[in-house]
């Protein structure tokens, strides 16, 4: 029982996390789960994909609402996001766990790195009934392209979502504020996570007394994290989360190598 409401907790901060940063919270389910709960690592990553579909469930009516995901953008990048998390889901059971444990150090490792040089947003944007903020143009389609196909094999490998590389993609590469990218991955990465979590669960991979409270907990948090996000100063709330990328780093750094 206690062990159940601590991971309905653990999942409910994730969601928030998740759904402010368009990442579906599977950068630190899978590190709660396993660090925490001694979970194997490939069963944490299919709950893990549970949650990531919750998260987008709870986040995507609200930012629709609001208008400020570019649902056109979302749609034509997750076609080939979907495909590389059909690819990603059937080899991840051919690699071991510890290389498993490997990338994931490197991929938090690469994410802190990236949220430490990415330009920050001067306090919070409201976003409610004002539209997809104007004055930007989408670029570089084919590396937006090749990236989201990369996102879905990562999404399928690790459990995340594939929002980690989803939204710097697009803020970064095509041009797409922030905000907007956020939006749109948190879209995204519903579709993506399903495509992966279908494999996962037709091996048995699932455990359903895990999947459960975590998913309600993600599914909380993610609703309230929709909700807060234009009154959230995304400056501390990517310096929290780079602490916690960079331990969780280091731990799965050490699960690999031990």
């Amino acid at each position: 029982m206690i062990v159940g409401v601590l991971m309905l907790v653990g999942g409910a901060a994730a969601g928030v996390f998740g759904s402010l940063l368009g990442l579906g919270g599977g950068v630190l389910i899978v590190p709660l789960l396993t660090l925490g709960f001694g979970l194997p690592l490939r069963e944490a990553v299919g709950v893990s994909l549970v949650s990531v579909i919750m998260t987008s469930s709870a986040a995507a009516g609200v930012y629709l609402e609001r208008h400020v995901a570019n649902l056109r953008l979302g749609m034509s990048l997750e076609l080939f996001t979907a495909f590389g998390a059909l690819i990603g889901g059937s080899v991840a059971f051919l690699l071991d766990e510890r290389l498993l444990a490997l990338l994931f150090a490197v991929l938090s490792g690469y994410i802190a790195l990236t949220m430490i040089r990415r330009r920050t947003e001067t306090g919070p944007q409201p976003t409610g009934g004002e539209g997809e903020p104007d004055g930007y143009v989408v670029h570089d389609m084919p590396k937006g392209i090749v990236g989201a196909t990369f996102a879905g094999i990562i999404s399928a490998l690790l459990g995340v979502g594939g929002g980690i590389v989803k939204v710097p993609l697009m803020n970064l590469v095509m041009g797409v504020p922030l905000r907007v990218a956020t939006a749109t991955s948190n879209l995204m990465i519903g579709i993506t996570a399903a495509a992966s979590a279908v494999i996962y669960l037709s091996r048995g991979e699932i455990d359903p007394y895990v999947a459960g409270p975590t998913a309600i907990g993600v599914f909380l948090g993610a609703t309230l994290g929709s909700r807060i996000a234009p009154r959230v100063d995304l400056r501390y709330l990517r310096a929290a989360f780079v602490v916690v990328l960079v331990y969780t780093s280091f731990e799965m750094l050490m699960k690999a190598i031990g």
